[in-house]
């Protein structure tokens, strides 16, 4: 199923890269402060999720170039990755962990285990959201 009428279709168009770097904020910012993973993988689902009242979830999948199970997994396996960490230091499984990472002058990126959490949630939340709607959008055909 997908929409005719041109309104959607240019929102769609306009909207989508905006959520997605909306997402991606969100994601980086949650830590300390209200987003994380969760919020920024429903943001993330949802601009897929008009792309596809749009234009088909066929056209939908082909922009997202990854079916959304294998963005499912690889969010699973990276939250799992994220206690490794923890157990190699003999820690419980969720204390957090930093690493420096220098960049070019005089920053550090503080990596964290936290950080990989997030983003295997956010990759394991955008994947399940999309499933389920392009699911829905192939049996209604």
């Amino acid at each position: 199923m997908k929409s005719n009428t041109l309104i959607l279709h240019t929102a769609a168009l306009f909207i989508m890269p905006l959520q997605l770097m909306f997402s991606v904020f969100l994601l980086l910012r949650g830590h300390d402060e209200p987003g994380g993973g969760f919020i920024g993988g429903l943001v993330a689902a949802s601009a897929f999720v008009i792309h596809a009242f749009a234009f088909g979830q066929d056209a939908t999948r082909k922009i997202m170039r990854v079916w959304p199970g294998d963005f499912l997994a690889a969010g699973l396996l990276l939250a799992l990755a994220s206690t490794l960490p923890a157990l190699l230091a003999g820690q419980p499984i969720l204390t957090a962990h930093w690493w420096p990472i220098p960049l070019p002058g005089e920053g550090y990126f503080k990596l964290s285990s936290v950080l990989i959490f997030d983003v295997g949630v956010y990759l394991a939340v955008l994947g399940t959201i999309t499933i389920f709607v392009i699911g829905l959008m192939e049996a209604e055909q």
